[in-house]
């Protein structure tokens, strides 16, 4: 296995990365992607945070309302400090399992985490940034995420400084162009990705 590290700010793309990384044959391990699967209804993560939290972070049809959450959340550096210490373990130990059921394989595996940079993991072969100006991150949340702009910005202040994560990159993706340019960033990732496995 092949681990390559995948991370970037809210609102860089990092999703649109991962998904291209996949189409041409990479295994994704996506913290995000997990993360919504622990708090489906049924799921321990997600009565865990209805214990803590109340009802109130539950839409009608009983699925985790995200911007009730967030806005309970990211308003109390305690309340989210707790939401932390239900999710993360979980999510850490749903990865952990993932990587292992791919440890005697040849895959190429990307994990795609927001913080890893944060996490400070040593076991990555390389580590891809997805890189954007903030200010586009922000216009993009808002425009196709459905954020606040001041949700965005607050999101973005909890993460690692965009010049930290660009100073602990093996590679950045620019993904501040269009469509057909992040194309052409991708299979430059994808040409690097294979001169490790080759190397």
């Amino acid at each position: 296995m092949l681990l390559i590290g995948l991370t970037g700010g809210i609102g860089s793309g990092k999703s649109s990365v991962s998904a291209r990384l996949a189409e041409r044959g990479a295994v994704v391990v996506d913290a995000d992607a997990i993360t919504r699967e622990l708090q489906e209804p049924g799921q321990p993560v997600l009565a865990a945070m209805v214990e803590r939290f109340g009802q109130d972070i539950l839409a009608a049809d009983g699925t985790l309302d995200r911007q009730a959450t967030a806005d309970l959340v990211f308003a109390d550096p305690a309340a989210l400090a707790d939401l932390n210490a239900i999710v993360h373990p979980a999510v850490g130990a749903e990865i952990a399992r993932r990587l292992e059921a791919e440890a005697g394989t040849d895959h190429v595996v990307v994990l795609d985490v927001p913080l890893l940079v944060e996490s400070g993991r040593s076991d990555l072969a390389g580590l891809v940034v997805v890189d954007v100006d903030p200010e586009v991150a922000v216009a993009r949340l808002v425009e196709h995420r459905g954020f606040r702009a001041e949700d965005a910005r607050a999101r973005m202040a909890r993460q690692a400084p965009r010049e930290e994560r660009l100073a602990k990159a093996d590679l950045v993706i620019d993904n501040g162009g269009s469509l057909q340019d992040l194309e052409v960033e991708v299979a430059r990732a994808w040409a690097w990705i294979e001169g490790l496995r080759k190397g």
